[in-house]
């Protein structure tokens, strides 16, 4: 592992995401003391703003923590004491030369950059960045998506990347893989003798994995119109999870062992066949009992981009053969949720059949939010006499995270993230290899949905998407998880 970076510079810290995530997961770490002693925090945006004005902005943002985890004001005067902006326009690469005669001879001495700028001003930043001083062998870049809106546009981005940082220093984030039920994911299956001898096609019917939101575009229009649901969740948060849910054992947890697992997934994706997936536009309905517009209705304008998208997808190997994995994600649906849904196969005989009792198959569920939760379903006998014949019941055995871990803080996905980023681990962050095998996947259904005419079909807002989603699992017999 590389040595821990002395300095974090933040693009776009005046933004959203900073304030929602950044800069609370940082202040998270400073106040457990998991932050490097000499790390400072440069913050920069186009804001002409100073470094009290921003400090102003990152307490404004951090007093609930302060006041949540009951600590100490002065917690949060030493973090600020570490916080520090320069005004410089991404868009205009000769405005980050002021980064660099900041931050001076920092930029030699470990410098992790979080760069969340628009993909068009990659190329421009990173040429700013080398201008300045700032791309220096000591210096690593996490990148937020989206990398591209297809094969092309990603090896075009990666390019630009890779001309200034190698592989190596390139840190491509996905936030889903910084939380803690996702990592417990592999935890689940590789530190259990229990599951993984039956993690294959013998034991497991089907898997599912859905990711359902109940908000509508929230102020993305612009971005979520031009990439539409399969590009803006399946591509990047449904592959990861899939890839974690399908992958070999690695012989290490270590980045290179992990992420060659992925990628051996990612490549055995089966091309989709066009009534393998459904797409949904929403209309207008309630969601939690209250109206809410259709997605043409918030544009202010007819568009046939997806909001919702249905896939019944394959893994073309030994372990997974014959087993669907169905996706489903969508807005406007009736919950918010991220889950994976394991579905094992009945037993092949029940001895129990003549006594009138029956069988459901063992059932694992990993619960992702809004609540993390594994939960993993078993037969058992019901109490009684048996007089009228045995009964049998489905039982939970729920292992909830907030109890099973209820002396340890939860913490924010981007904590492990930046903390990772800053100490140089690569692990829980996304190879080019991967993201490319993601994005050929993707495209080939978007090449099918058009050579085949397809077009949303209308879900009501707060309904689980279009008929013909639930068509897509009841052919083979399953019904989706709600």
């Amino acid at each position: 592992m590389a040595a821990p970076a002395q300095t974090l510079l933040l693009f776009g810290a005046t933004g959203d995401l900073s304030r929602r995530m950044l800069l609370p997961s940082l202040f998270g770490l400073h106040a457990d003391g998991l932050l490097p002693a000499d790390l400072e925090i440069y913050g920069t945006a186009r804001s002409e703003i100073d470094d009290d004005a921003f400090r102003k902005t990152a307490a404004d943002a951090l007093q609930s923590i302060v006041k949540d985890r009951d600590l100490a004001p002065d917690v949060l005067d030493r973090f600020l004491a570490r916080v520090h902006y320069v005004a410089a326009d991404a868009s205009r690469p000769e405005t980050l030369a002021t980064l660099g005669e900041a931050l001076g001879p920092r930029a030699n001495a470990g410098l992790a950059i979080f760069l969340s700028t628009a993909p068009s001003l990659f190329e421009s930043t990173i040429a700013g960045l080398e201008a300045a001083g700032l791309a220096g062998p000591q210096t690593r870049l996490a990148l937020e998506k989206p990398l591209g809106h297809d094969l092309a546009s990603s090896r075009e981005i990666n390019d630009a990347v890779a001309r200034v940082f190698p592989e190596a220093r390139t840190f491509r984030i996905d936030h889903y893989l910084g939380k803690e039920t996702v990592q417990n994911l592999l935890a689940l299956r590789f530190g259990n003798i229990l599951f993984e001898p039956l993690w294959n096609a013998s034991a497991i019917e089907h898997v599912e994995i859905t990711v359902g939101e109940t908000v509508g575009l929230e102020g993305r229009t612009s971005y979520f119109d031009g990439m539409g649901s399969l590009r803006d969740m399946v591509q990047n948060h449904m592959l990861q999870l899939l890839a974690l849910v399908a992958m070999e054992a690695p012989a290490q947890f270590t980045a290179t062992a992990v992420r060659d697992e992925k990628v051996k997934v990612l490549r055995s994706l089966r091309k989709l066949d066009a009534k393998e997936s459904v797409i949904g536009q929403y209309v207008a309905g309630a969601v939690d009992g209250k109206p809410v517009p259709g997605y043409a209705d918030e544009l202010e304008k007819p568009s046939d981009t997806e909001t919702f998208v249905a896939l019944k997808a394959h893994v073309d190997n030994w372990r997974w053969q014959g087993v669907p994995f169905y996706l489903r994600t969508g807005k406007r649906l009736p919950r918010r949720t991220s889950e994976i849904v394991i579905q094992f196969r009945p037993v092949p005989h029940s001895m129990f059949a003549g006594k009138g009792a029956a069988l459901q198959p063992n059932r694992l569920l990993i619960s992702i939010q809004p609540e993390e939760n594994i939960s993993f379903t078993i037969m058992a006998k019901q109490p009684g006499l048996d007089r009228d014949g045995i009964r049998l019941r489905e039982v939970p055995l729920d292992i909830r995270m907030a109890n099973a871990f209820a002396d340890v803080r939860r913490r924010i996905a981007y904590e492990r993230l930046l903390l990772d980023l800053i100490e140089g681990d690569p692990t829980l962050f996304v190879r080019r290899d991967e993201v490319e095998a993601q994005w050929e996947w993707i495209d080939a259904i978007r090449a099918g949905w058009e050579a085949n005419g397809m077009t949303p079909k209308t879900y009501p807002a707060g309904t689980w998407g279009p008929a013909a989603a639930i068509a897509l699992t009841e052919r083979d017999g399953v019904t989706w998880h709600e």
